[in-house]
């Protein structure tokens, strides 16, 4: 089956790729919303122009639309284009109904079948499995009590991921961080054919929360 995928070039949306790829389906096509600030209530919002380089790495085609006026709109716009080509969308979400519940109405409107190889997935599990497949994870963004700005570039690891733990029993964090206490963007993983290497970088804290915003990056060979 064809599919197109919505992507934000973070570990969930790149890992339900991952997942839908290996059950025998084909992701033709990226579909990516570019967000006005960091508010979006669908899209995320981070270094969102990395994903141009994400998909040369996938040698998938790919669609980046600017969000104007509405995000909804926005969205849906995305999704119809989609489904002249291909059969299915797949989307990353784990625990979000809104999300998942609004991205389902506009498949049915589009006569799509909807993917969701994430859903409910248990998030302590999921992140380690991501990690163990090997998927090289940047933080980017952090909004939670007890993800301080250390956290922002960080690569997750298996201690990175204990941390994050000991951080969501304390504050109440949720570990894959869909609530948008958490950003990421993935570097290198097994669908890519090139891996992401970051030129430079600026952090932007404000008070309890920040992002690390990349101002150069390039596709470079694996070793």
């Amino acid at each position: 089956m064809k599919l197109a995928a919505l992507f934000s070039g973070g570990k969930d949306s790149t890992y339900a790729i991952y997942c839908v790829e290996n059950m025998g389906c084909t992701v033709e096509l990226l579909l990516t919303a570019y967000p006005r600030s960091a508010d979006a209530l669908y899209f995320h919002y981070p270094n969102i122009w990395l994903t141009r380089l994400q998909a040369e790495a996938m040698r998938k085609e790919h669609i980046l639309e600017r969000v104007v006026d509405d995000e909804l709109e926005t969205l849906k716009n995305l999704i119809e284009k989609a489904s002249e080509t291909v059969e299915g969308i797949v989307l990353g979400v784990i625990s979000s109904n809104f999300q998942k519940k609004t991205v389902e109405e506009i498949c049915r409107e589009n006569n799509l079948q909807l993917f969701t190889p994430l859903w409910s997935r248990d998030p302590s599990r999921l992140i380690r499995e991501i990690i163990n497949s090997d998927f090289k994870v940047m933080v980017t963004g952090v909004a939670a009590w007890g993800l301080t700005r250390e956290w922002l570039g960080k690569i997750l690891t298996e201690i990175e991921v204990e941390r994050l733990e000991y951080i969501g029993e304390r504050f109440g964090v949720n570990l894959c961080g869909e609530g948008g206490e958490m950003e990421t963007i993935v570097l290198d993983c097994p669908l890519f054919t090139k891996r992401l290497e970051i030129v430079d970088h600026e952090v932007e804290w404000k008070g309890d929360r920040g992002f690390l915003n990349i101002l150069e990056a390039r596709l470079v060979e694996k070793f």
